[in-house]
């Protein structure tokens, strides 16, 4: 063998290892591109920029899964990293559907990163979703629920009777407490329920309502009820976390913070357009007083969220020292 084919050979083997050494990561979500999923495409660029490229995520939407479905793609390592919801399958993900219960208290964004992260912490919470060999990375904070509904305004509690509503979790247990229909269709289906009449409301934050179409319906919307929102973590692999370099690993979990902050911010960014799409589609905004919310609450809160310490007590889950968490993690949040 001459130098030339040599240096030619081990050029080969050099650039063949060093492919090798690259890390790429599929990354399950549904929809589109949209607030909801801002987070994550920071995190792959912050991730990608600071692994000089060896670590890249392609992230698709619903080319991998369907959004009711990634936890269990994540179980069976069909992916590496997805975005799922409490909600849509609370069996798997008991110990988390805390952050689900209606009139937690939570007010800001900030505060349900506060309150995601304590209870994402627990070791009963890890130890559940290690089961589908899922970690919890970081969440996707969301404001609080509300409204858009079709025909005349449901402006009262009374008028909620009957009512057929698109609410998962805790929020669809509030809304049944006072007399309302919930339906537990995806997000997907959720324009389509409300055109066809399936549903007369839609429960959403205001990018869902943006992003689906819901508010291209309405005809009012409530912007005070605020019963609760939904727990949509990022999880990620056990396996492909684990096989991770050190590097790749602080390059992931060092971009986390940076990735929140930058949802947070581009979700402030919708909130500010949101009374303008109101207006612009001459959807009316519906207000509920302090005694009408109070009512609502103490129907649609505290009983539900008995039940649900209750209920999760008898299956091992330690359901009341979560929800004190989530309660403590609160307080401190304020306190600083």
């Amino acid at each position: 063998m001459n130098m030339m084919t040599k240096i030619c050979v081990s050029a080969l083997a050099l650039s063949i290892a060093t492919e090798a050494a690259a890390t790429e990561w599929n990354v399950s979500v549904w929809g589109k591109r949209r607030a909801f999923t801002e987070h994550i495409h920071k995190l792959a660029d912050l991730v990608a920029e600071k692994t000089n490229g060896e670590f890249t995520m392609n992230i698709s939407y619903e080319g991998l899964s369907k959004n009711t479905e990634n936890l269990d793609g994540i179980s069976i390592g069909a992916f590496e990293m997805a975005q799922i919801c409490a909600g849509y399958h609370p069996d798997k993900n008991r110990a988390i559907t805390v952050l689900e219960l209606p009139f937690l208290g939570v007010n800001t964004l900030a505060e349900e990163v506060a309150v995601s992260n304590a209870v994402y912490a627990h070791p009963a919470v890890a130890e559940e979703m290690a089961q589908w060999n899922a970690r919890l990375l970081m969440t996707s904070p969301m404001p609080q629920y509300n409204l858009v509904g079709t025909g005349e305004p449901r402006d009262t509690l009374d008028s909620f009777k009957g009512m057929r509503v698109r609410a998962t979790g805790g929020i669809g247990k509030a809304f049944e407490a006072v007399g309302a229909v919930p339906t537990s269709v995806t997000s997907n289906e959720a324009y389509q329920a409300m055109e066809s009449g399936v549903v007369d409301t839609v429960a959403f934050a205001q990018h869902a309502h943006l992003s689906f179409g819901t508010v291209n319906e309405a005809d009012w919307w409530t912007e005070n009820l605020n019963p609760g929102t939904v727990n949509c973590p990022v999880v990620v692999s056990i396996d492909a976390y684990e096989a991770l370099t050190d590097e790749e690993r602080a390059a992931l979990d060092g971009s986390i913070d940076e990735a929140i902050q930058y949802y947070i911010d581009f979700y402030g960014q919708t909130l500010e357009k949101w009374d303008g799409v109101l207006a612009e589609k001459n959807v009316k905004k519906v207000q509920f007083t302090d005694e009408q919310l109070g009512n609502f609450e103490a129907v649609g809160g505290k009983p539900i969220q008995d039940a649900w310490v209750e209920e999760m007590s008898a299956q091992g889950i330690p359901a009341q020292e979560l929800l004190d968490l989530v309660r403590s993690t609160l307080k401190a949040q304020r306190g600083n």
